[in-house]
């Protein structure tokens, strides 16, 4: 199978994919978009018109696939020997699938719109909604505190796909508004993702453009 990967190594929802990938190990060819790149861009929108990363194309079956959860889902189809990030057991599976929706939703969305905030010009930003982004994503931080509090993974002792949700949209909330002294329980899981091998290789990858990160 013939995988290329449109995706910028900043990119949290590109982070979750390319967790995946290096979980299942997967060959695939990485094309690396910038979008201040004029043509770049519109060689991009021409493909997909929301502009929105990542997008996998599976260039030998002639499909294309945007949305991490749905890439993630095509891998778990398109190779079931390799690992399985999403469970055979239809029960499990759901467990899996719930706890992903709810880092992305929950976790990551939040922490997208407080980063989208810092971007917005002088005049143009909202406090008020800030902080309300802030409380609620408190709140989605004291459940993973509670249900991480003993260990293990997402969903159990199986690395999942909502581990691959978990790990870009916990470590960039912890730089938006570090939880380690509130949330001991999120932080240790958020260490133990880190150490994972495909997620140390995500970070050590976008080492390079993490002085474009927005920081108060």
């Amino acid at each position: 199978m013939s995988l290329r990967l449109y995706y910028h190594p900043l990119s949290s929802y590109c982070w979750k994919v390319l967790i995946a990938l290096y979980e299942t190990g997967v060959s695939f060819e990485g094309e690396v978009v910038d979008l201040s790149d004029p043509e770049a861009r519109e060689r991009f929108v021409r493909m997909t018109p929301l502009a929105k990363f990542p997008v996998l194309v599976d260039e030998e079956a002639g499909k294309g696939f945007p949305e991490s959860s749905i890439i993630i889902e095509y891998l778990a189809m398109k190779n079931p020997g390799s690992a399985r990030l999403i469970p055979t057991d239809r029960d499990l599976a759901l467990r899996v699938r719930l706890s992903d929706r709810f880092y992305d939703l929950y976790v990551h969305d939040k922490m997208q719109r407080i980063v989208g905030d810092r971007l917005r010009p002088e005049g143009a930003k909202d406090p008020h909604g800030v902080e309300k982004l802030r409380n609620d994503l408190e709140v989605a931080l004291s459940l993973v505190d509670r249900d991480m509090a003993e260990g293990g993974w997402a969903t159990g002792l199986t690395f999942t796909m909502a581990d691959c949700a978990a790990a870009p949209a916990l470590y960039y909330a912890n730089q938006v508004a570090p939880f380690g002294d509130r949330h001991p329980g999120a932080a240790r899981y958020l260490e133990r993702l880190m150490a994972r091998p495909s997620f140390a290789r995500v970070l050590e990858e976008a080492a390079p453009y993490f002085a474009n990160f927005p920081r108060e």
